[in-house]
């Protein structure tokens, strides 16, 4: 017998599995390996993309942007 966490979440939450790199409906991967939950599973399954148009705003973002503007990446 096998113990360990079960996956959370429930059936109509979408997620995308980045150890999968497929979307899922409910709780199938575990929740270090998903992203979401989003809404629908066409939100879930541009993930990747929202994660990324997010990052650009927020590493563009002067209120939380602490580097020094000389500094290269």
């Amino acid at each position: 017998m096998r113990f360990g966490r079960k996956p959370q979440g429930k059936p109509g939450e979408w997620y995308y599995c980045v150890q999968h790199h497929k979307v899922e409906e409910g709780p199938e991967c575990p929740a270090r390996d998903r992203l979401g939950p989003y809404e629908s599973r066409p939100d879930a399954e541009h993930a990747l993309q929202t994660v990324a148009e997010r990052n650009e705003k927020w590493d563009t973002d002067p209120r939380w942007n602490d580097r020094p503007e000389d500094e290269d990446s």
